[in-house]
């Protein structure tokens, strides 16, 4: 029997190295990653989406961390130098920005696998027992250690994170079909038709895109895919369907304990999915509890004063009713409802800013009306604009999602700030 206290299982973390995949376009997400990749989009009021996987893997007892970058990753880079440099190399504690650098006499990172293919060397020099997968771009606060040592005691070769998710949502994710004992029989990468989950015709079993492998397998079929010319080297298209017959394939349900339910995991791929799982955050419990002081979330921040809220006329009053709102912000005789302020937003008397997301640098002029809405980074709202009231006039101006979200970004402002 498999020793599983807390100890066995920092022993296990310790042996482990992170490989965090962080190069994708998030093309999903319209122009907001028009500029920068998805994982370094802001989330939360003050965070960026790549904090949510550093600070599972810190959180975990996992300080051994590569993040690989290719699209457009200079804010990435530059967050991650501020924010994240605190481990210490003495202790053999790190994380390593590994970018696409024709390595292997190729250029760009092909595919999920060829991508750690490409730093194969580095994974070796580093001498890990386990190497944990991660995706760079999906939002959740998860014990690594506890998968790692289910990993262990069945003896598994690869380890897969999963979750139910709708039918219609399983299409963007691998979907598993598993026995009683958790070994995957099957495995499809975004499927058109989805296998729902046996006994509920509502969900499939997706993969979160979290895996586990035992080093030295990982790098054997890194290696025997590189060879393969009729293969697209993805983990969820090739690799791991093409163990499964010969292997043994465990998936590993991620799971709140403590409420007995399934765990909060979002991945926010679209305008849609960004801007609802920003305002479920101002919810009176949300799902995502930001203030668990035994989960922090670790970040970047710059030193900002304390938000501020200026007038008290009857008619010009400012103030903010179920809402986030950042350091750096001030609410100048306007009113803001159900929204999410990021850090430094000026929003100016008699404007109202409801149900949107409102990133970092922004300013809202006097006498605006913005509904519905996610405003990009240093956008200049220039007085008296209406913004998510007439979906006609924001098509013709803004990009307007398929639920109907507005987002505005500078360059269709005509403010080439960048």
């Amino acid at each position: 029997m498999v020793d599983k206290s807390e100890r066995y299982v920092s022993l296990l973390t310790r042996k482990t190295l992170a490989l965090i995949l962080a190069g994708g376009r998030g093309s999903r997400l319209g122009p907001l990653t028009a500029w920068e990749s998805k994982p370094a989009v802001p989330f939360g009021g003050k965070f960026r989406i790549i904090d949510f996987p550093l600070s599972n893997c810190i959180n975990s007892g996992i300080r051994r961390i590569g993040v690989l970058t290719q699209y457009k990753a200079h804010s990435l880079i530059q967050h991650l130098h501020r924010g994240w440099g605190f481990l210490r190399g003495e202790f053999d504690e790190f994380i390593e920005i590994l970018p696409a650098q024709q390595r292997l006499e190729t250029s760009w990172y092909a595919g999920t696998a060829d991508a750690i293919y490409q730093n194969i060397d580095i994974m070796g020099a580093h001498r890990p027992d386990y190497v944990l997968i991660l995706a760079g771009d999906h939002i959740y606060k998860m014990d690594y250690g506890p998968m790692i040592a289910y990993h262990v005691e069945h003896n598994a070769d690869l380890t897969v994170g999963c979750l139910p998710v709708s039918l219609e949502d399983a299409r963007s994710f691998g979907v598993m079909s598993v026995e009683d004992s958790g070994a995957v029989i099957e495995f499809n990468e975004k499927p058109d038709d989805p296998q729902s989950m046996p006994g509920n015709n509502d969900v499939s079993l997706a993969s979160m895109g979290i895996y586990v492998f035992n080093a030295r397998f990982l790098k054997d079929r890194l290696i025997a895919d590189a060879k393969d010319d009729s293969s697209s080297h993805d983990f969820g298209k090739d690799i791991i369907p093409s163990l499964i017959k010969a292997h043994k394939v465990m998936c590993y349900p991620f799971r709140d304990v403590q409420k007995g339910t399934d765990a909060y995991w979002r991945d926010v791929g679209t305008v849609d999915a960004f801007w609802q799982a920003n305002l479920e955050l101002i919810g009176i419990t949300p799902e995502l509890n930001l203030y668990d002081e035994n989960w922090p979330i670790w970040t970047y921040q710059e030193q900002l004063p304390p938000a501020k809220f200026v007038f008290d006329d009857e008619n010009r009053r400012g103030m903010a009713v179920d809402s986030m709102v950042s350091g750096g912000c001030i609410i100048s005789g306007a009113l803001v409802r159900h929204s999410l302020l990021f850090s430094n937003v000026l929003v100016d008397c008699y404007s109202v800013v409801c149900d949107s997301v409102i990133l970092p640098g922004v300013r809202i002029g006097r006498e605006c009306i913005i509904k519905n809405a996610v405003i990009d980074r240093s956008c200049e709202i220039p007085g008296g604009m209406i913004i998510g009231e007439n979906p006609q006039h924001d098509k013709e101006r803004f990009y307007v999602s398929e639920k109907g979200v507005v987002l505005v970004t500078p360059d269709m402002l005509g403010q080439n700030w960048r």
